[in-house]
């Protein structure tokens, strides 16, 4: 037997899926809580260590479970959350903790960075992309500013996924795809920017890994990650890439037309594009995929955040918080929350807070509250399909993934705001599914496999399974309500906003 293995280092837990390409059937999946630092100034870290130790348990348990199971790999792709500083010293030792994508600490730095390249159209001429809180390079900034000491003593910049890739192979290595949302990276060129590394430090161009194309392979399996994993030696070990990439690959957004919208911890929403998409906003990150072409995309902070801090105060699971959202009609009876609980990228509110807006004494109420939590996470994501629509993107279809995707509500919510069909795949990982499929693509190229285009996207064709999954179409009636319940959030969002700038 031989397999592929998907890895997906998400902000909350490690998972990992093992892949039988011939039979097309996952044989093994496994997952590993991961911890978060959250402080009230916008701190949002973790430990580098975590992630190898929820990595071991992963393929401890699958051996457990199945074994020899992980002894048929032959090839290895990561996802990783995108974004979050990864800071090494020479012998590749963490030097401090990983500060993470939610992390908004680095507003003061970004004001800092976009002032020293003289103004966000300076910054969106050169890389693509404004200086926002989310992006790597204000967190490299930070660690200089506050962290100088350890600064001094930084030899290598990498992201989560590049990091999982330094510990399989031993090699600093990094790709289009993630590299693009360090805000370090021209996304045009697709090469990392002299002149944005040098507004931090003159050394900075230094520290940042080998770039790889497409398809290209970050190495094998060394012995020792070998012994720490049990997992086979000389394993190939894909490029990887961002989460949003890999979901990208393992929802079949990999050719124009088809979004992706990903309902997690944060939420995004995504499109493949032959071309580079620049928003002059900045609302919409230009990023590249990591299939070749770029994947413009948008990202709120806030996505299930808003539900499960609702659904915590209320002592409900999530099906019974559904079922009380699904009492309420559409626009909860014009009460709005805007979920800004970790602050937020899209718009950009890095101080942003949450708050519940609209109450009377006829609407306040836990059906009420529920449905407009569900909501305003979508209505937060229309921001950036309106942007998509105004640079003259055409879509078809969503592809829907991540936690929220399970909701049939949330499934039905996101039609109707966005008005096209939503579609969601059979498998319920499609980040860790990408990394495997694109374990695939490296291992075909590397062995020059026969009677086989080369292509991933023919890949992605025979292995993403959308039969079987749900499917929503909008109708008109809907859209309309929906429509006005975004104007009502709209206004409350026009005038909250100024308090958090």
């Amino acid at each position: 037997m031989r397999t592929v293995c998907g890895i997906d280092l998400g902000t909350q837990s490690c998972k990992v899926l093992i892949y039988d390409y011939e039979k097309k059937s996952v044989l093994a999946r496994a997952q590993a809580p991961v911890d978060m630092i959250a402080e009230n100034d916008g701190t949002r870290e973790q430990e580098a260590a975590w992630y190898p130790a929820a990595l071991k348990t992963c393929f401890s348990e699958i051996e457990k479970s199945n074994p020899g199971l992980n002894g048929s790999i032959r090839a290895i792709g990561v996802s990783g959350h995108q974004h979050s500083f990864v800071p090494l010293d020479e012998e590749g030792n963490p030097l401090y903790r990983v500060k993470l994508w939610c992390d908004t600490a680095t507003a003061a730095e970004c004001g800092e960075l976009t002032d020293r390249a003289g103004g966000e159209g300076a910054l969106i001429a050169e890389t693509g992309l404004p200086m926002r809180p989310g992006y790597t390079a204000p967190k490299v900034q930070w660690l200089k500013n506050h962290k100088p000491d350890l600064f001094a003593r930084l030899r290598h910049i990498l992201l989560p996924h590049d990091y999982i890739n330094f510990l399989l192979t031993g090699a600093y290595t990094a790709e289009y795809g993630d590299a693009s949302g360090t805000a370090l990276f021209n996304v045009r060129t697709r090469r990392w920017s002299p002149r944005v590394c040098d507004l931090i430090d003159p050394a900075v161009q230094g520290y940042l890994p080998r770039l790889l194309e497409p398809g290209e392979a970050a190495g094998t399996v060394s012995e020792a990650a070998s012994q720490t994993f049990g997992i086979p030696q000389g394993a190939i070990v894909a490029a990887g890439g961002g989460d949003n990439m890999m979901g990208a690959i393992g929802t079949g957004a990999v050719q124009d037309g088809f979004f992706t919208m990903s309902l997690g911890t944060s939420g995004t929403l995504f499109g493949f594009s032959q071309v580079p998409v620049i928003d002059p906003t900045g609302n919409l990150a230009a990023f590249c995929s990591s299939t070749g072409g770029w994947l413009p995309l948008l990202c709120t902070m806030n996505c299930t955040v808003g539900s499960e801090e609702f659904r915590s105060l209320f002592g409900l699971d999530v099906k019974g918080f559904d079922a009380q959202a699904a009492k309420a009609r559409i626009g909860a009876g014009g009460l709005v929350i805007l979920p800004f609980f970790n602050g937020e990228r899209t718009p950009n509110l890095p101080n942003g807070r949450a708050s519940v807006n609209g109450i009377t004494a006829a609407n306040f109420n836990r059906e009420n509250i529920a449905r407009a939590s569900l909501e305003a996470a979508i209505f937060g994501m229309r921001i950036g399909m309106e942007g998509f629509s105004r640079l003259g993107f055409k879509a078809k279809e969503i592809r829907l993934i991540g936690g929220g995707a399970k909701s049939p509500l949330w499934q039905s919510i996101a039609a109707h705001v966005m008005n096209l069909p939503v579609r969601v795949p059979a498998g319920d990982e499609a980040a860790a599914m990408g990394g495997a499929i694109q374990a695939l693509w490296t291992w075909k190229k590397i062995e020059k496999a026969p009677a086989w285009n080369g292509s991933i996207e023919s890949l992605v064709e025979e292995h993403v399974i959308l039969e079987g999954g749900a499917t929503v179409n909008p109708d008109a009636a809907s859209v309309a309500a929906y429509n006005q319940a975004y104007e009502v959030y709209s206004r409350y969002l026009g005038a909250l906003s100024p308090l958090y700038t």
